[in-house]
């Protein structure tokens, strides 16, 4: 088993689970509706800008192994359109797991040598540096997300 499926496996297991902090992207959302998504708690970003958010890391990677450019401002990484029906928040989930997905399998494919080369610019690091960050960042994203999901349950009662 090489380096490379570890990876996508980690990366995989933050969205579906087989985790170390057992706690997973699919069964935290599972019971999560449009409105608990997009209630705003306090200063916190809604569940489903942290979706958003998440999602938008996973497609600027995903262009850079498929060989397209690294696009965009960290800025934009929060500007959700809006979330206005049960139909929008599914279209959301299902943008970003399929999107999880198909970077998984191009983790796995993606050559042993280059982990260590620059990914995009020296400012980035290796490939390596970003593909765990990238696992970390939805770590510390689903942590979000849980807590808000705990408060909005309480909140509820």
């Amino acid at each position: 088993m090489n380096i490379t499926y570890q990876i996508a496996k980690l990366f995989r297991d933050v969205y579906h689970g087989g985790n170390w902090t057992a706690v997973n992207i699919k069964s935290t959302l599972a019971d999560v509706d449009w409105k608990q998504a997009t209630t705003k708690l306090q200063s916190f970003n809604t569940i489903a800008t942290l979706v958003y958010h998440i999602n938008w890391y996973v497609e600027a990677v995903t262009k850079v192994l498929n060989h397209e450019p690294l696009e965009g401002n960290d800025k934009d990484s929060f500007n959700l359109s809006p979330v206005e029906s049960a139909g929008d928040w599914l279209a959301l989930q299902q943008k970003m797991f399929a999107n999880a997905d198909a970077l998984a399998k191009l983790i796995e494919e993606f050559p042993i040598d280059k982990l260590d080369q620059t990914f995009v610019h020296e400012k980035y690091g290796t490939y390596y540096r970003n593909l765990h960050g990238l696992i970390e960042h939805n770590h510390y994203h689903l942590g979000q997300i849980v807590l808000i999901k705990k408060m909005l349950t309480r909140t509820s009662q």
